[in-house]
């Protein structure tokens, strides 16, 4: 009955990636735990930003050691999407990619030997409300966890590494100064400062200590609030990673470079995604893939060889001109992205398209805490599209941009890709927030455009 809906949706041309599953789990509640219960191997991935990316990388790793995967690659990541994944892929090795609110969830039906929780951001507050409430709910799934999982967490975000401390002993909680060792969990962060900030961004979230409320002091910031803490009041610390990187080095849209140290030993990786945030997805994927069993030669490997998930940094021609896609979803994101723009040489033609459906957040306001300041000079030109493109150019304007280098267009994505592909030459590089960049694919396959990732 859930195959035959699915064949009804994708008829009707609504598609029929979490149709099944939704039709499958009101037949049978428990059909994840049914389902995946015959699965040697079973990962379970969460994080604000860097879901997608991660599980490509981790599914490079682990395919190169002969595991035949399970992996709910299309993005379908709430409980239907991954009744459906299990529902028509078969396979020894299970890879779920899971929204963070729907994981506390479906955790105990899946009961994972290995389960990344990668970072927390300030994402969508009108669907999910404030990062605390997200972090005490997987402060509950992970005290109520399986034993026998690993919890694989991000030394470098305070409120994803004190989850450690929900497999310490309650009456040691309060005594320790970090999860570093505790059982059953593997840690993973940067230990290069090269690139840290100046400081806090305006933008960062989570700069209090989750255990007493008190400021934390960071003696290295390198995304939003991620780097290496401590409290004064009651002593936390960052624990030191287990796997980590140093020798970090930034290629511009090109790739990063670094040498990646794990149990298993140490090796220089070369990663074709760029940006600091992709360096802590292939840290989070190689601690992962650590956790399952992988060899360190599978992931040097299978990072080196990742291709890149549609919106997450491909790139594809059209018109004569390289288009590369890189989704904004958040400021932390965001960031990230303008921090990564802002390396490569000369001047740039930008494409941004803001939207404001239901998955991206109704609330846009997030765009005023993303610093496009870091890019304004080195944007030559600015097309916006999208259902609240006005304000997009309204942003780019403030940031510096001057208006007559901004064009907004409301006539729609398609219109507005045109315009931007006619307004100059070279690369141009687009920022997509996440309907927009669906649309933007539908928008490439409509016109013959293939990539990577996409028809």
């Amino acid at each position: 009955m859930a195959r035959a809906a699915g064949r009804a949706s994708r008829l009707s041309g609504r598609g029929g990636t979490s149709i099944p599953g939704k039709v499958l789990l009101k037949l049978d509640p428990d059909a994840i735990g049914t389902l995946s219960a015959g699965l040697e191997r079973r990962a379970a991935i969460s994080a604000t930003n860097g879901k997608t990316t991660t599980a490509a990388m981790a599914h490079a790793i682990l395919a190169r050691g002969g595991a035949q995967l399970v992996h709910n690659s299309a993005g379908a990541n709430m409980a239907g999407g991954i009744a459906s994944t299990l529902l028509y892929q078969r396979g020894d090795t299970g890879l779920f990619e899971i929204d963070e609110f729907w994981l506390p969830g479906i955790v105990p039906r899946l009961k994972p030997q290995a389960l990344l929780l990668g970072n927390l951001f300030r994402d969508q507050l009108d669907r999910y409300g404030e990062l605390e409430t997200i972090a005490d709910r997987w402060a509950a799934m992970v005290a109520g966890a399986d034993p026998t999982t690993t919890l694989v967490l991000n030394a470098d975000d305070p409120l994803v590494a004190d989850l450690g401390r929900e497999r310490v002993a309650p009456d040691q909680r309060a005594t320790i100064a970090s999860a570093a060792g505790a059982p059953g969990v593997l840690t993973y962060g940067v230990q290069d400062t090269a690139l840290r900030l100046e400081g806090l961004q305006h933008a960062s979230d989570s700069t209090h200590c989750r255990r007493c409320g008190a400021p934390l002091r960071y003696d290295a910031v390198f995304l939003g609030h991620q780097g290496h803490y401590h409290c004064d009041a009651c002593g936390i610390t960052r624990p030191r990673p287990d796997v980590f990187a140093t020798d970090v080095v930034l290629d511009g849209v090109r790739g990063a470079r670094f040498v990646l140290t794990t149990p298993a030993g140490t090796a220089p990786v070369t990663l074709p995604l760029p940006g600091l945030y992709n360096v802590y997805n292939a840290l989070a994927a190689a601690a992962l893939t650590h956790a399952l069993g992988a060899p360190l030669a599978d992931v040097v490997a299978g990072l080196k060889d990742v291709a890149p998930a549609f919106g997450r940094a491909e790139t594809v021609t059209i018109a004569g001109r390289e288009l590369s896609i890189l989704l904004v979803k958040n400021p932390a994101g965001a960031n990230e992205v303008l921090r990564t723009l802002a390396l490569e040489d000369g001047v740039h033609d930008l494409f941004a398209v803001l939207n404001d459906n239901i998955a991206d957040g109704r609330d846009v306001s997030w765009i005023w805490d993303a610093d496009f300041e870091l890019l304004a000079p080195h944007v030559r030109r600015a097309t916006c599209a999208g259902t609240r493109a006005a304000e997009m150019g309204l942003r780019l304007k403030y940031a510096g941009v001057p208006p007559e280098q901004i064009t907004v267009v409301d006539a729609g994505l398609a219109a507005g890709l045109d315009s931007a592909l006619t307004a100059g030459d070279g690369r141009l590089f687009a920022l997509p927030t996440y309907t927009a960049m669906l649309a933007l694919r539908e928008e490439l396959t409509r016109r013959g455009v293939t990539g990577s990732s996409f028809g």
